[in-house]
């Protein structure tokens, strides 16, 4: 029997992905950039059992959600098709993050997971074919194979979605928790709500594309205010299409707009930094790392606070054979 544990952080995105052209294939309607933090792990063992007659998922030290493990059975499917394997797999996953609150626990979870499989399978994968692999398990789970920022290419099929690094400027997120809870609202259903539901979606769309043109332009010139504009501009926009839905998502709390309203505080006082938000009410806060522990004193009162840098891409950690 096989076993092998990844591990794998999660990515905060500048530039958001929020929708697909491909629900199969997990293709977005946009492309996306991303932070691949150093904290929140999520680290998985996949054990292979040859005598098994079921894949089994414990989340947490938990029998995981039937709909959670309805998920990784399909994505170990996928593997199985690849390693041209019919074994079933015992899956121990443990996320450092709230799991579904809007910190991209899906994210580290699915990359942990394709990595992690993907060497238990014996499957010969580098970088990009990883990062494709765990696409199909979460959109944003691609850009977790990455250290540091990762440019998502929405691309025009299966072969040519994928992340890859992209050099930038150093900064520092400051992350605000202002509701460990799970969200009501999953990101993969919210996302189909907004396509079919948010008179606002042809324009996220259309204007996340040329986000992410801006976005890339900045990061290659080292621009820190350029990129923290479009970040807090393009997680608005989103929010804004997702609460146009029929009927409406909200996942941003009163709270959240407070952290808003309080990183708009500090620039009037000439520190620069600027607030983003994915599908929960937890924000995140980029800064220049000098300007790390201002911010985070600043933010103190408004939930649990704390610093992040840029982190390590989706990675093995070890493989055993056991008879």
């Amino acid at each position: 029997m096989t076993t092998a544990t990844a591990r794998a952080h999660p990515n905060i995105a500048l530039v958001k992905y929020w929708g697909k052209r491909d629900e199969q294939l997990m293709l977005p309607a946009a492309g996306s950039l991303s932070l691949t933090l150093d904290a929140y792990a999520t680290t998985t063992t996949v054990s292979l059992d040859a005598s098994a007659a079921e894949d089994r998922f414990t989340l947490g030290g938990t029998t995981a959600t039937a709909g959670q493990t309805e998920q990784v059975v399909r994505f170990l499917d996928l593997v199985r098709a690849r390693a041209d394997s019919s074994a079933h797999a015992v899956v121990d996953s443990h996320n450092e993050a709230p799991t579904g609150a809007g910190l991209a626990s899906s994210a580290s979870g699915f990359a942990a997971l394709a990595v992690a499989a993907a060497a238990a399978y014996d499957l010969d994968l580098d970088r990009a074919d990883l990062s494709r692999l765990a696409r199909r398990g979460s959109g944003s789970a691609t850009r977790s194979l990455v250290a540091g920022l990762g440019i998502w290419h929405a691309g025009d099929d299966d072969a040519s979605s994928f992340a890859e690094p992209i050099e930038g400027p150093e900064m520092s997120m400051i992350i605000v928790t202002v509701d460990p809870g799970q969200k009501k609202v999953s990101s993969r259903e919210g996302m189909r709500r907004t396509a079919a539901t948010s008179p606002y979606y042809p324009g996220w769309v259309d204007s996340t594309a040329r986000s992410l043109e801006e976005m890339s332009a900045a990061c290659r010139a080292g621009d820190f205010t350029r990129v923290g504009e479009i970040t807090e501009s393009n997680a608005l926009r989103m929010h804004a299409a997702i609460e146009a839905c029929e009927p409406p998502i909200r996942y941003l709390r009163s709270a959240s707009v407070a952290v808003f309203d309080a990183v708009e505080q500090l620039r009037a006082r000439s520190i620069e930094a600027y607030a983003t938000a994915d599908a929960g009410p937890n924000v995140v806060v980029i800064a220049r790392p000098a300007d790390a522990a201002a911010v985070a004193d600043h933010l103190a009162g408004h939930g649990d606070v704390r610093i992040v840098g840029a982190g390590p891409g989706a990675h093995l950690i070890t493989t055993e054979e056991s008879a």
